[in-house]
């Protein structure tokens, strides 16, 4: 793989961040990938991997994330575990998602986080999140956080390729973002939450935003009404009088009205 400093409206939106070391692909199989491999090779932390285009993408459970030049955006993160942060694995994920979300709405957009990995702009898929870990033996060595958008109606999946719903940030907009621009936005909200990433202010955050919340929803094989998150992040369902804490999902998560 061959990378760059990329095109100049791409360093003129990321270069006032001051990111300790970033890396752009015109095309490569997948962020997450380039990124597993610098950081096994010393990338710092909030070391910034872009594609112009992913060719061979992937979401949770090995899902195919669809890329298409310039009309979506993929981007990956790493990330050196803080102390204590080995046990917030699931933050992680979390992290992108809402920082996703609250660039979604300060556009002026309805966006929400679907548990686990998902943002939702009314109601259907737009973005994906995936953290995926470096482990060195029982030690936590980073972590990987791999984001894809559909910026434009042209990265959308067609519909007999996808299980839930999907759409572009342009379809609540009414046009697509600049995507460098884009990018820049949610890596400044990113940056922020990063020290606040254990906190009780970030559980907050992600909870507030969760889809489907005070609603009747399956989780998997499991059913009842979606109460919160626990600290770990597990998925807190109550049905009847009992509440149940859900950790993985063997489908999606879905509302059942």
């Amino acid at each position: 793989m061959v990378w760059n400093l990329g095109p100049e409206a791409l360093q003129k939106a990321i270069s006032p961040l001051f990111l300790p070391a970033w890396r752009f692909y015109p095309q490569v199989d997948s962020t997450n990938d380039a990124a597993l491999a610098w950081a096994w090779a010393g990338a710092p932390d909030g070391a910034l991997v872009v594609a112009g285009e992913q060719t061979r993408g992937r979401g949770r459970r090995g899902r195919r994330w669809w890329s298409h030049p310039e009309a979506g955006l993929a981007f990956t993160i790493v990330a050196r575990p803080l102390d204590g942060e080995e046990k917030a694995a699931a933050r992680f994920t979390a992290w992108g998602a809402v920082a996703l979300v609250e660039v979604l709405t300060a556009l002026g957009v309805d966006a929400a986080v679907k548990w686990p990995n998902d943002v939702l702009l009314n109601g259907r898929k737009v973005a994906g999140v995936l953290a995926e870990a470096v482990w060195r033996g029982e030690r936590l060595e980073a972590v990987v956080v791999g984001v894809g958008v559909n910026l434009a109606p042209q990265a959308v999946p067609p519909p007999e390729a996808v299980d839930f719903p999907a759409a572009s940030v342009a379809d609540g907009l009414g046009h697509a973002p600049a995507r460098w621009d884009f990018l820049a936005r949610v890596l400044t909200r990113l940056a922020w939450w990063r020290p606040r990433l254990r906190s009780e202010a970030f559980l907050r955050a992600w909870e507030a935003r969760l889809a489907y919340r005070g609603q009747q929803v399956q989780a998997g094989e499991a059913q009842g009404m979606l109460l919160g998150l626990e600290a770990d992040g597990g998925l807190r369902l109550q049905k009847g009088g009992a509440v149940q804490v859900i950790y993985a999902l063997t489908g999606h998560l879905r509302p059942l009205s």
